[in-house]
């Protein structure tokens, strides 16, 4: 089967072309997509090709991953399904993640239609859905996910590393769950997209101290980009029993000093990937209108341009947040 496909051909090389899709199996549904949602942090990370796998970096010596499909999660129309998939129909609009590819570094790619994509890694939307609320669902649900994983009370300071959108999800979901919410970010554009209720500090402009100078203690730090100067020095303010949830791809620098930690008593939380449950919990959270995704889409192209898109994001990274592709 015949499909077209944004592919990473080389380093920093971006290119919209005619790919080959594996045959769809009994288990696997066929979607035409309608727009897809770029992962800037980890597709950024695949296209300088630091990764040649989820978390593992890149050494000398390893296969130079190249080409390969990027991306992760799209929204489309069903064409057809396998004869062993059961509650999806044709005409149903659906979420889908990684779809099947051939030729490339990867077997699996994104940003690719039509998409033949494994039943179970397809979600079923709601009567009416807009594509554009649900593109981006697979990373909606890492801020989600990174939100709802510690323990929190009403009115407990939670901060949040990071203004992208894994941070921008994160301190929507603590907020939800009624914490005190402070967000460090360096990029006004971007700080400017949170929801009112969510203190917003540039930390290029503001210190630590100044940020948190009314509150009695941080309760929750969730690192969404892989800093761990500032969450060293952000210690200071976590109180006993305090959670650190760590969502930022950190590379090789990711070393933990557990022993530091078991003197606050700070429990570690590592979320990664996804599961059923939480993007089931994403979907409804998106459906009943807290968990806020479009209006932080900023650019939309036809998916014929991606590679000025790309182009945008690697030179205009102050002002880019949500990035769509449109395929229709």
């Amino acid at each position: 089967m015949k499909g077209t496909a944004v592919v990473f051909e080389d380093r920093g090389k971006v290119q919209v072309r005619e790919v080959e899709i594996p045959e769809p199996t009994a288990s696997d549904v066929v979607i035409d997509i309608e727009c897809s949602w770029i992962s800037i942090g980890t597709e950024s990370s695949f296209l300088r090709g630091e990764r040649i796998s989820g978390e593992q970096m890149y050494q000398p010596g390893d296969p130079w991953p190249f080409p390969q499909v990027a991306g992760y999660q799209k929204v489309g129309v069903v064409r057809s399904v396998g004869a062993d998939v059961r509650g999806l129909s044709i005409g149903d609009r659906v979420f889908a993640s990684v779809s099947g590819v051939a030729n490339m570094f990867f077997d699996h790619g994104g940003h690719v239609s039509p998409a033949v994509t494994p039943a179970h890694q397809v979600w079923k939307l709601p009567d009416n859905a807009r594509a554009e609320d649900y593109a981006g669902m697979v990373l909606t649900q890492v801020g989600y996910n990174c939100g709802a994983r510690p323990w929190i009370r009403p009115r407990d300071t939670a901060v949040v590393i990071g203004d992208g959108l894994v941070g921008q999800w994160a301190a929507q979901t603590l907020r939800h769950r009624s914490a005190d919410v402070v967000v460090l970010g360096r990029h006004d554009a971007r700080l400017a997209h949170l929801p009112s209720g969510i203190a917003r500090v540039n930390t290029r402009r503001v210190s630590l101290d100044e940020a948190l100078s009314t509150c009695e203690g941080v309760h929750v730090v969730v690192d969404t980009v892989g800093d761990m100067n500032t969450f060293g020095q952000l210690r200071r303010f976590m109180v006993r029993d305090s959670h650190l949830v760590s969502a930022g791809f950190l590379g090789d620098r990711g070393t933990v000093d557990i022993q530091s930690l078991r003197e606050q008593e700070i429990t570690l939380h590592t979320p990664s990937g996804w599961t059923k449950k939480r993007m089931d919990e994403t979907r409804s959270a998106i459906e009943a209108g807290w968990l806020l995704t479009s209006p932080l889409v900023t650019h939309r192209f036809p998916v014929n341009q991606a590679k000025a898109a790309w182009d945008l994001i690697q030179t205009a990274k102050a002002s880019v947040l949500g990035v769509l592709l449109d395929w229709g």
